[in-house]
């Protein structure tokens, strides 16, 4: 029975190797929008990005701004265009990463880690990532609301959700970067990437000479 149960597992593995390109399309069709549209963004408005680049007082103050904003919007734009292509997807994924840790560590970690404020959340008052703003926003909420429903058409102001405080933690930059990892060691995937095709296509021609 064991043995039954076990040849039937293995089975069912060896079947669902057909399909593991599936989860690298799904990471890739992700990520993709998201780095086309932050590169984008920085492209279409050039020179404030390379002055927030560069200014030390209320910018990230990094050496070179011109040249910095450039290689984010080549690494955003472009490389958001390759994964959702499938090509050179190990090789993209590397520019993305250390475009990702720059962006937690600069710019998302000094207010922690919720993306958004959630003062029920340990990730927001536990010792790593203590945030105060995070706790402070309760109250800001709360008083916000109160004016909206004295002051405003509160149900429709809320019908498409509750209003939340944004917090801007590493929350997303570290989501992706985790992403962008998984697809540097499990790839494009099979069938669905031109990584794929590129690679057996040349596998075919070396093998035939």
């Amino acid at each position: 029975m064991i043995n039954t149960l076990a040849q039937y597992y293995f089975s069912m593995l060896d079947r669902l190797q057909c399909f593991n390109g599936i989860p690298s399309l799904l990471i890739r069709l992700y990520l993709a929008p998201v780095m086309i549209q932050a590169g984008w963004n920085k492209y279409i408005s050039f020179a404030d990005t390379a002055a927030w680049f560069g200014n030390p007082d209320w910018g990230l103050g990094l050496p070179f701004p011109a040249l910095m904003a450039s290689l984010a919007i080549a690494a955003e734009l472009i490389g958001g265009i390759l994964l959702l292509l499938g090509l050179l997807t190990r090789l993209v994924t590397l520019p993305l990463m250390v475009t990702m840790l720059v962006a937690a560590f600069t710019v998302h970690w000094q207010n922690g880690w919720p993306a958004i404020a959630d003062t029920s959340s340990w990730l927001a008052n536990g010792t790593l990532f203590m945030n105060e703003s995070v706790m402070a926003s309760a109250d800001k909420l709360s008083a916000a609301n109160s004016i909206l429903q004295e002051h405003g058409n509160y149900e429709w102001l809320t019908a498409s959700g509750k209003f939340v405080v944004l917090n801007n933690g590493i929350e997303f930059a570290i989501t992706y970067f985790v992403m962008l990892l998984a697809l540097l060691f499990i790839g494009g995937g099979r069938y669905l990437s031109l990584d794929f095709w590129i690679k057996r296509t040349l596998c075919n021609k070396l093998s035939s000479q």
